[in-house]
C-alpha cells in the first residue's frame, strides 16, 4: 500500500538524499557527481519533507521551505514582483525536490505528493507554492494545477520553469480529481448518509405549519421512548446550549450544588455554572478516574446540597461516568441530579428515569447534522423571567414552538431516530466498539479511561508521537487538534461514522504497516 508521512528519522533523510542524488544528479544533470551516491540538499535543515511510502520502501519526495530567500528568489529576485495576484493572498511557501523513484511512476506517487502537499500548506496558512519545474515534466506539473509565472531559467538539460500552485488551482486541476478519500474518526461533526442527506433537498417548511408540529411531536415521542424521561425540550443550537439551558433552571433554584469533574467537559460544565454565578462546591477527579461513589453521598448525606451535576460521557477521555448509581443516591437525600448526556445520549441504552435534568444533541451519537439540542426533564418546566427567553425550556412546554427551526434539521432528525427501532444503532455501535477494543489489545494500548462506552476512544500515543499527524497525511482523521487533548498530548478514535467499517479496515491496515515501519 501507498501512504504519506512527514519524514523525520535519520534513515528517512539517508532516502531522500539517495533519491535526491538518482534524481537531480544522475537523471537531470543539474549538480555534479559525488561517489557517496547521494545528495544531502542545502537548505535540508529548513526543509520540511513529505514522503509517501511504498509498504516500507521510499516511493517519493517533495520539500516543502518557508524560509526566504527561496531558491527562486535568487534566480530571479523577490518572486512576489513576477506572482499573479492570487497567488499573493495568504502566506507564501516553496516546494522543491519533487521527485518519484523509477520504479514507482506510475501517476499515483505523484497524486498523493500533490495532495498531501496541498493539504500540508494549507493547514499550515499557506495560500500559495512556487516551484522550479523542470522543463521535462511539464505536462505533470500542469496535471498538478502548477502554472508558470517567469521565463524558463537553468542551462542545458537542467532547464526549469519558475511555477505557482494555490489550493483554488489545485482544485481545478487533473489530480484534484483523483484525491484520496478522507476517513473521519471524529466524535462530530457526522458525515450524513444518503438518506440523512436526503432531507436537505426537501423543501423547508415553516414552523409553523401543522406538518411541522406534526412531524416535531413524533420526533419528541422517540426521544422520550430512547431516553424514558418525561418531556423533551428541542432548541436550535449546540450541546453547549443545552447544558446552558439545563444550568439556567439551577440558577432559577437559586440553591446550593455539587459539580463532578473528571474530564475536559466536567470542567465546562464548572465553568459555565461559575458564569452562571451558581453557589457550589467541586469534585474533582483525575482525568479517566472513576467517582467515588461511598465520598459523594457521604457529602450529600450533610443536606448541604439541592442539586448534583455531572458529565455523563465524558468525551475527552472515552469515559462513561456511573449514572444509575447516582440516581439512588441522589433520590435518597433528596438531591436533583443533572446530567450532561451530549456524547452518551443514543451512543448505548440508558434511562434517564429519576434524573431532574439531562442534555442530547442530533449530531453526535445518534448520526445526524449538528444543530438541533435537547433538553430532558422528569418535572413540567415552566417559564422564568430570570434567564433570556431563548435558554428558557419553560417556553418549549405544552407544545409550544417559540422560535424559528429548521424542518429540515427535525426532518434528518426523525430519519436518524429510525435506526434505533429494534435496538440496531445501538447494536451497531456496540459491535464497533468491540472492533476498536480488539485493536487496542492487540497493539497493547493503554487507554486512558477502562470503561469506554460505544462512542470514542482516548490514549496517550506515547511510543509513536507523530502517528495522528501522520495518519492524517494518509488520509485518515483521528482527533486530536482540541486544545483539551493536545494539553495533555492525547488522541481520539470515535466510531460513530457511517462508513466507520471500512475505514476501520484500512486505518487498521495502515497501523500495521506504520508500526512495522518505525520499528524495524
Amino acid at each position: 500500500m501507498y501512504w504519506c508521512k512527514i519524514a523525520r528519522t535519520d534513515e528517512e533523510f539517508e532516502a531522500i538524499a539517495r533519491l535526491n542524488y538518482q534524481t537531480f544528479v544522475e537523471e537531470i544533470p543539474q549538480h555534479e557527481t559525488d561517489p557517496s551516491g547521494m545528495r544531502v540538499d542545502p537548505f535540508h535543515h529548513e526543509n520540511v519533507y513529505v514522503i509517501v511510502l511504498k509498504d516500507q520502501e521510499l516511493a517519493g519526495m517533495v520539500a516543502f521551505r518557508a524560509v526566504r530567500p527561496f531558491s527562486l528568489d535568487l534566480k530571479l529576485g523577490p518572486v512576489e514582483d513576477l506572482l499573479p495576484e492570487d497567488a499573493l493572498e495568504g502566506l507564501l511557501c516553496e516546494v522543491r525536490l519533487l521527485a518519484v523513484d523509477k520504479a514507482h511512476r506510475n501517476g499515483r506517487v505523484f497524486y498523493y505528493l500533490a495532495r498531501a502537499l496541498s493539504d500540508y500548506a494549507y493547514e499550515n496558512g499557506y495560500g500559495a507554492a512556487v516551484i522550479s519545474g523542470t522543463i521535462r515534466e511539464q505536462k505533470l506539473y500542469n496535471q498538478l494545477g502548477f502554472e508558470p509565472f517567469a521565463e524558463t531559467v537553468g542551462t542545458g538539460d537542467a532547464l526549469f520553469v519558475p511555477m505557482v500552485l494555490t489550493r483554488e488551482r489545485f482544485d481545478r486541476s487533473v489530480a484534484a480529481r483523483f484525491k484520496q478519500k478522507r476517513y473521519s474518526f471524529y466524535p462530530g461533526p457526522v458525515q450524513h448518509s444518503e438518506i440523512i442527506q436526503q432531507a436537505f433537498l426537501e423543501s423547508p417548511i415553516s414552523h409553523r405549519a401543522h406538518a411541522f408540529k406534526a412531524m416535531l411531536e413524533r420526533v419528541k415521542n422517540s426521544l422520550l421512548t430512547m431516553s424514558g424521561a418525561a418531556y423533551v425540550h428541542l432548541l436550535a443550537g449546540s450541546g453547549t446550549l443545552a447544558n446552558e439551558a439545563m444550568i439556567a433552571q439551577l440558577h432559577v433554584l437559586g440553591e446550593r450544588g455539587m459539580i463532578l469533574t473528571n474530564g475536559a467537559f466536567g470542567e465546562r460544565l464548572e465553568k459555565q455554572a461559575e458564569r452562571w454565578g451558581l453557589a457550589y462546591e467541586v469534585q474533582a477527579y483525575g482525568w479517566g478516574t472513576s467517582f467515588d461513589l461511598a465520598a459523594i453521598e457521604h457529602e450529600l448525606a450533610t443536606g448541604k446540597y439541592s442539586w448534583l451535576l455531572i458529565a455523563h460521557g465524558e468525551t475527552s477521555t472515552g469515559m462513561l461516568n456511573e449514572l444509575e448509581s447516582l440516581v439512588k443516591i441522589c433520590k435518597k437525600y433528596n438531591v436533583l441530579l443533572c446530567a450532561d448526556c451530549v456524547s452518551s445520549f443514543g451512543a448505548l441504552p440508558f434511562s434517564m428515569d429519576g434524573v431532574y435534568l439531562a442534555t442530547g444533541v442530533s449530531g453526535k451519537a445518534i448520526g445526524t447534522m449538528s444543530g438541533l439540542a435537547f433538553v430532558f426533564s422528569n418535572t413540567e418546566i415552566v417559564t422564568s423571567n430570570q434567564i433570556p427567553a431563548y435558554l428558557d425550556i419553560g417556553l418549549t412546554a405544552s407544545h409550544m414552538i417559540p422560535f424559528t427551526m429548521s424542518s429540515q434539521l427535525v426532518q434528518s432528525l426523525e430519519y436518524a431516530l429510525k435506526a434505533y427501532e429494534k435496538g440496531k444503532r445501538y447494536k451497531l455501535l456496540q459491535n464497533r466498539m468491540k472492533f476498536m477494543k480488539k485493536e487496542v489489545e492487540k497493539h497493547q494500548i493503554e487507554l486512558l479511561a477502562n470503561n469506554p462506552y460505544p462512542m470514542i476512544i482516548t490514549w496517550q500515543e506515547k511510543v509513536f508521537p507523530y502517528l495522528a499527524e501522520d495518519a492524517r497525511m494518509s488520509g485518515f482523521d483521528l482527533h486530536y487538534k482540541s486544545d483539551y487533548l493536545v494539553e495533555r498530548g492525547l488522541l481520539q478514535v470515535s466510531c460513530i461514522q457511517p462508513d466507520f467499517e471500512d475505514a476501520w479496515l484500512k486505518f487498521t491496515n495502515w497501523m500495521d504497516n506504520y508500526r512495522t515501519y518505525h520499528t524495524k
